[in-house]
């Protein structure tokens, strides 16, 4: 079990993995794994005034699928997923905090097996989707990134959901779900579990602060510490549209900045991932610039 993690200290590591997505049309891969350059090139870890943990390098994207083989890439992404924990977990130890930059929500799996090792700790999920599709509710589980909150509580692909005996890499009442649209296809078996869950529509109406305060006291009731996930499309399709599955009725920027700024404050956040923006879908660079400007504003909050 890690302490929890000293105020002044970030590290930025690449995590430029695709592999849980599918190809987004015949002949091409997902652009999501350009991700951390996009943001380096914008000054990101400058900015951050963070240290440069590096990064790793994921195995070869593999388009072919068919119905009824389980996840695309799923042995790789088992691997990486490994290896991802052997990176993150030194820089969780050294006692401060860490942002990971994706690629596709797949890397949840490796960070979270990170955290699984050393106790037991809990995750925000901050996404428009539930990414709940699993076996138990879908006649075929096809992508991770369509999975990742399903996999890491255990539910999904049997090449992924126990690596190295761990899974659950976390239980479900440890998980607050952020963001999710109320015409999700899976917002009903999600509610029949024990995940706490905010829909984009009662956002608002539970205000920012009490927002922080609740997700707060779900993930750090019974755990060491907590995770963040932020799925970039989680924000409103008018303001993020660069992500493979832009969706509108969303937070905006400002509201995610001062989420994350509260929730990152916590000495009980270990860290946060950053997933799915896409640059290929950014010709002009605009989504880039606002996730930068949302980063340095709720990330350095205790610089």
């Amino acid at each position: 079990m890690v302490t929890p993690n000293s105020p002044g200290k970030l590290t930025v590591l690449d995590a430029p993995s695709n592999l849980g997505l599918s190809p987004p049309q015949a002949g091409t891969i997902p652009g999501c794994y350009k991700l951390p350059w996009a943001l380096r090139d914008r000054g990101l870890i400058k900015l951050l005034r963070a240290e440069d943990g590096g990064c790793l390098v994921p195995p070869r994207y593999r388009a072919q699928w068919q119905a009824g083989e389980g996840d695309r890439n799923a042995e790789a992404i088992a691997g990486y997923s490994i290896s991802l924990a052997d990176r993150l977990q030194p820089l969780i130890e050294q006692a401060g905090k860490v942002l990971v930059l994706g690629g596709d929500c797949s890397i949840l799996l490796g960070n979270m097996l990170a955290l699984k090792r050393l106790g037991r700790y809990g995750l925000v999920f901050l996404d428009a989707h539930s990414d709940f599709r699993h076996p138990g509710n879908d006649l075929h589980i096809r992508a991770a990134a369509g999975e990742d909150l399903a996999i890491v509580t255990g539910r999904g692909d049997a090449r992924l959901i126990n690596l190295q005996g761990l899974g659950p890499y976390v239980e479900d009442q440890d998980v607050h779900v952020v963001g999710i649209r109320g015409n999700d296809e899976y917002l009903q078996d999600l509610a029949a579990t024990r995940i706490s869950m905010t829909t984009s529509e009662q956002m608002p109406e539970a205000g920012t602060d009490q927002l922080v305060d609740e997700v707060l006291a779900t993930v750090t009731r019974h755990t060491a510490g907590f995770w963040i996930h932020l799925d970039l499309d989680v924000v409103d399709a008018s303001e993020m549209f660069a992500v493979d599955c832009p969706e509108p009725e969303g937070p905006s920027f400002a509201t995610i900045t001062t989420l994350l700024r509260g929730l990152f404050e916590s000495p009980k956040c270990i860290g946060i991932d950053l997933t799915i923006y896409d640059p290929d879908l950014d010709p002009t660079g605009v989504c880039a610039d606002r996730i930068v400007r949302c980063l340095t504003r709720a990330l350095c909050c205790n610089a």
